[in-house]
């Protein structure tokens, strides 16, 4: 399993509509007369009805529909290849957890793959490798998804099995006990035992005194050794509800039949009371947060985290864009500076957090021997002073809305690549088609907006800073 990463975007683009984009769109859906027949005789959680059709991109068409029961069905139809993508997306991940519980929902990504009723563990796996199929899954502060890219002759198997861990899952002493001890072991090696996990966490912890976004995804080591049997159930049976899943579909699929192997499989679960989400608002920053840890490392490093806008908020594609110039490549400003002309570091990163709620402008750079944190931070702050102070360049603007429209539409290339930022998109902002309303906000993004966001949120006052310290065992033992 994989826990987080980044999300650029998704499809291959086709080529431009000639036809009226509304018309191309509606046809896209089965008509009232399909539906009505798929209906016929159906319990009513099993009913399924179309909410409305999303254009994505010029000439491609999101069909949204939902079961009586809640669960929502995106579809995407793409015959490019003979395959399809079967995503299933829960609105949790760790800002749903309570303190003390920290952790459960990426402990599930971990039992989701296990016994479910009459079929045994390791089924699951098994029948999707002799189906030609792969299948992963990921964890998150606002999410958990799960996905299959199948050959399109079985897709049945796909849905069948999907549904099945949807609403059997076996939850037992010996099952949750196991995944309870991988999970230690994979926050031993991922955060414990590692520099840059350890610190990630450090920095988040620091930033937010009150958002669940202060605990990692992974959980605490005391949470995860406490968990019961009976909070798995209880976690299992709030989230894990149709009403609370958006299943993303894309590829060489036969519309009709498609939904109706959803309707049987899906169409007895029934709808859970979602709890409403009770997440404090972090509160205002004054003041700058700072520490120094030694770590196990050969050189230092620095790690600060600005406040940063909520991934739906208008300044967080200036933002990312102001990211990219200072952070991305070989030409970038940061890299230029810090790594080229003073040769004081050897790595420079950053990123702007893609969370539903405000994150953080992440920084981390990495020194040459002998180079010390503060060196580094004062070198950082150089760059940062000059982007808050004078706007960009023309050049330097259109280069990097170049990259990141690239990269965008590169991400949208697969099957696969379509239905993650379809589902992303869905979960996080409710906007199944927002990859290309993103798109369009990175085209029109001008040095002005970059030169807005980095005055709004390029302030010392609303930042953490984190020095990395070497070891004195570790950094005496490298070359100079």
């Amino acid at each position: 399993c994989c826990t987080g990463g980044t999300h650029k975007l998704g499809p291959r683009l086709p080529m431009l509509a000639t036809t009226n984009p509304a018309s191309s769109a509606r046809k896209a859906a089965l008509s009232d007369a399909a539906l009505a027949s798929l209906n016929e005789g159906k319990p009513e959680n099993a009913r399924i009805q179309l909410v409305r059709v999303h254009p994505f991109g010029p000439a491609m068409s999101i069909a949204e529909y939902r079961l009586g029961n809640g669960l929502t069905v995106l579809v995407l139809k793409d015959d490019s290849a003979p395959v399809v993508s079967y995503h299933t997306w829960f609105s949790v991940g760790s800002r749903h957890e309570k303190p003390g519980k920290t952790g459960l929902a990426h402990l599930f990504e971990h039992l989701m793959f296990n016994e479910v009723e009459g079929r045994p563990a390791g089924t699951f796996d098994r029948l999707l490798e002799e189906a030609g199929a792969e299948t992963n899954a990921a964890t998150w502060v606002d999410w958990t998804f799960y996905h299959e890219n199948v050959p399109r002759d079985r897709i049945g198997l796909v849905i069948q099995l999907e549904a099945e861990r949807m609403g059997k899952l076996v939850l037992r002493d010996p099952q949750v006990t196991s995944e309870k001890e991988v999970v230690a072991n994979e926050r031993r090696y991922r955060v414990e035992d590692d520099v840059e996990g350890s610190v990630n966490e450090l920095l988040y912890k620091l930033a937010f005194t009150q958002h669940a976004y202060g605990w990692p995804t992974i959980g605490w080591m005391e949470d995860i050794q406490g968990f019961t049997t009976d909070d798995c159930v209880a976690f299992y049976r709030t989230f894990y509800a149709p009403n609370n899943a958006t299943l993303v579909i894309v590829g060489d699929v036969k519309e009709r039949e498609l939904l109706s192997k959803i309707q049987a499989a899906y169409g007895y679960l029934e709808p859970a009371v979602l709890p409403i989400e009770d997440v404090h608002p972090e509160p205002p920053q004054f003041e700058e947060r700072r520490t120094s840890v030694t770590k196990p490392t050969p050189t230092a490093k620095i790690a600060l985290g600005y406040r940063g806008p909520a991934f739906g908020d208008a300044d967080h594609v200036p933002l990312t864009v102001l990211a990219e110039i200072l952070f991305s490549g070989r030409s970038s400003r940061v890299y230029r500076s810090l790594v080229q002309e003073k040769e004081i570091a050897t790595e420079v990163r950053g990123w702007v957090s893609t969370f539903r709620d405000p994150g953080l402008f992440e920084m981390y750079v990495t020194a040459r021997p002998g180079k010390t944190s503060a060196e580094l931070l004062a070198a950082l702050d150089e760059e940062i002073e000059r982007v808050v102070r004078e706007p960009v360049s023309e050049d330097e603007l259109a280069k990097v809305k170049a990259k990141v429209e690239l990269s965008l539409l590169q991400s949208l290339e697969t099957a696969n690549g379509k239905a993650e930022q379809i589902g992303f998109y869905a979960t996080v902002l409710g906007d199944p088609a927002g990859a290309f309303a993103r798109l369009e906000a990175y085209r029109r993004t001008s040095v002005s907006d970059v030169l807005r966001a980095a005055r709004r949120y390029l302030v010392r006052s609303q930042r953490t800073v984190i020095e990395v310290q070497p070891e004195a065992s570790v950094a005496t033992a490298q070359p100079s």
